[in-house]
């Protein structure tokens, strides 16, 4: 008899993946959901409970009686998945997110500002709400799930990019090439770094847990892509992807408004995790390469364009504003000329350690 898994969820960006898989492995899957977004990339066989897991009576009506190998809890209210579950089965594997680090979504938290990185499993998480309410309920909701089942195994997710992203980050980029836009504004050079997860990767991130039942029990894995890309080489892969060759517009991160959904917090600081422990303990690699990963999501979205003004470009944030976007470049364009030569004696040079172009030079002609 096939082992039976059920998968909270199961319809969303990685859910679809995760899915896959379990059937892949042999697994009679059962996925349990709204029913508001079936997916024609659902494989055949699958069944399909619709319930609300938001609703904690329709949640338990819909789990009444069952007993399953393996529950990955990915969508809903996961503290009560994780009553309703527990002592009816085998293993519990659940997926949460990275604002339960304390200054991930706050990091001012720390001083200076910017939360450590990269930053592991085993850092600090939200303790007050004050500081950071969303990342606080993250954080108890860990804490609750592992109360209920002590040998469960909790993937934090960071960002998820690809299809079917609710917010998809590249349809900033994406709609601005298809649009004709040539420039395009970035915070300080584009130069920050800001973890991701590509859909598939975080989906193998959880498989990979329940593949090897014997490792991991108990613990909490930060999950992303392995190469972790800046702001500037987002933008440069998924314009390339499409052809397009976008001049960026460097602006300091507090005057580059329309750059706010790809820096997707107020500073520029850096937010990376460490992924020491899911790479040591599960084996983690990455599936999709981060820069075909983006590349592949780029044309995804040329290819299935987001409705205008629809709900993804409203959770987005981005208003594609083009006129703003052009006074506000050739304002800060004309401030930059108007900026006065400044002599310095002697010139500031990038220090003797630097070797790469226009660095020092070598002490001698050839190479002996």
């Amino acid at each position: 008899m096939a082992p039976r898994a059920l998968v909270v969820g199961g319809t969303g960006p990685t859910g679809i993946w995760i899915v896959h898989g379990l059937v892949e492995r042999g697994f009679d899957v059962t996925i349990l959901h709204r029913g508001q977004h079936e997916r024609a990339e659902t494989p055949a066989g699958v069944t399909h409970l619709h319930h609300d897991p938001y609703d904690e009576a329709d949640l338990a009506a819909g789990l009444a009686g069952r007993r399953d190998d393996v529950v990955v809890g990915m969508y809903g209210r996961l503290r009560r998945l994780a009553a309703l579950t527990a002592g009816s089965t085998g293993r519990f594997i659940s997926v949460g997110g990275v604002p339960a680090h304390r200054g991930w979504m706050n990091p001012s938290l720390y001083d200076p500002a910017g939360v450590p990185v990269p930053i592991g499993e085993d850092g600090p998480t939200v303790r007050d709400p004050a500081d950071d309410e969303k990342g606080y309920r993250v954080a108890r909701t860990e804490e609750h799930v592992f109360e209920h089942h002590p040998d469960a195994v909790h993937v934090r997710y960071p960002y998820a990019y690809g299809p079917y992203q609710l917010v998809p980050r590249e349809w900033s980029i994406v709609r601005r090439v298809l649009d004709g836009r040539t420039r395009m504004v970035i915070p300080d050079d584009g130069l920050t770094l800001h973890h991701h997860g590509y859909t598939v990767n975080l989906a193998h991130a959880v498989l990979l847990a329940v593949d090897q039942p014997d490792r991991g029990v108990g613990q909490v894995f930060n999950a992303g892509d392995e190469e972790v890309l800046t702001v500037r080489q987002v933008v440069e892969l998924a314009a390339g992807a499409l052809g397009a060759d976008l001049e960026l517009v460097s602006m300091p991160a507090d005057l580059a408004v329309p750059a706010r959904p790809l820096l997707t917090e107020p500073s520029a600081t850096h937010r990376v995790l460490d992924l020491t422990r899911i790479t040591t303990t599960l084996g983690y690699r990455d599936v999709v390469p981060a820069r075909e990963a983006v590349a592949h999501t780029a044309r995804w979205l040329a290819a299935h364009p987001v409705e205008r003004g629809g709900t993804e470009e409203t959770v987005l944030t981005d208003p594609f504003d083009y006129p703003a976007e052009d006074a506000l470049i050739d304002a800060w364009r004309r401030a930059r000329d108007g900026l006065p030569t400044v002599p310095f004696d002697p010139e500031p040079g990038y220090g003797l350690a630097y070797s790469g172009p226009g660095g020092r030079p070598r002490s001698r002609p050839t190479f002996a």
